[in-house]
């Protein structure tokens, strides 16, 4: 029952892709000058899907990058307060400059975690619209 009811789906499916491609085929073929017959759909469809394909890996690293960061960031929150039971003003002071080089170590931690994906994805997306889907 389920078998038929997705193959169904499938069919109305691709139905309606082939469809929408061939009123996307007449409206361009309103434009002087574009070959119609040689558009490229199904290079598109592969470079859409692709290109998916690296924003997931791109929102899965950021996803587990910030989730490390907020964990880095309780545990600094944690040390914060912990601060106000030192009594002795050189400790404290040591112990201060100790969490402030920490959370500066972290922030520039993310700041190179984040221009490294974006850096990764431009470069994919250059690979994709240069090279072609492979």
């Amino acid at each position: 029952m389920f078998e038929q009811a997705f193959e169904s789906l499938r069919k109305a499916t691709e139905s309606s892709i082939a469809l929408q491609q061939e009123v996307f085929r007449k409206w361009l073929g309103l434009w002087p000058g574009i070959p119609v017959s040689t558009f490229p759909f199904t290079e598109l469809q592969k470079f859409q899907k692709k290109w998916v394909e690296v924003v997931n890996e791109v929102l899965k690293k950021q996803k587990e990058k910030l989730e490390t960061q907020f964990k880095a960031g309780l545990q600094n929150i944690e040390e914060a307060f912990r601060l106000a039971e030192i009594k002795d003003p050189e400790v404290l002071r040591a112990k201060t400059v100790e969490l402030w080089q920490k959370t500066f170590d972290y922030l520039r931690q993310a700041s190179e975690t984040q221009l490294r994906e974006f850096q990764y994805a431009v470069s994919k997306w250059a690979e994709l619209t240069t090279k072609g889907v492979a």
